[in-house]
Parts: C-alpha cells; structure tokens; sequence
C-alpha cells in the first residue's frame, strides 16, 4: 500500500479548514493535492479526531494481518486435501 505524503494531523487539518469554511478549491491548491483526495478523505476520515484515525489505521493493518493468516492456512489445507485425495 502506498504511504500517504501526509500524516494524521495534517489530513485532520485540512478538513478543519474545510469545516472552518474555507473553500475546498482552494484548500486542495494550498496543501498540493487534488479535489478527489480531500472528497476521499472527507468520507474515510470525516468527523474523526487524530486518536480515532490511529485507532482505524491499526484496526485496519490487523484486519490486513489477519486476512493473509487465514489465506495462507486455507491454501495448506487445501495442499494436504489435494496430497490425501491422490494417496487413495
């Protein structure tokens, strides 16, 4: 996954402005990024503060863990499935 140029606390400073009022065309040309990466942002991180979006960041890492754990042991079963459905 490719690391973001910006931290936490800088995404959850552009959206305080934004929520300050300042126009999102303006803010995307002052931070150097695009109107698509602030409408992304708005929606994955939205209302969130900087403990909150750590906490997702990590859930989401486990969860990605946790998903190549489980892969892997399927893919053994399914190799030992295969070995004994030929042994017979």
């Amino acid at each position: 996954m490719k690391k973001s140029r910006f931290t936490d606390s800088q995404i959850i400073a552009v959206l305080k402005q934004a929520e300050a009022g300042t126009p999102v065309p303006e803010l995307c040309r002052e931070h150097g990024i695009s109107t698509a990466t602030f409408y992304n942002w708005r929606s994955k991180y939205g209302g969130m503060d900087a403990s909150m979006m750590s906490r997702l960041k990590e859930l989401e890492e486990e969860n990605r863990r946790l998903k190549k754990m489980y892969a892997e042991s399927q893919m053994s079963a399914d190799i030992l499935k295969e070995a004994l459905a030929k042994k017979w």
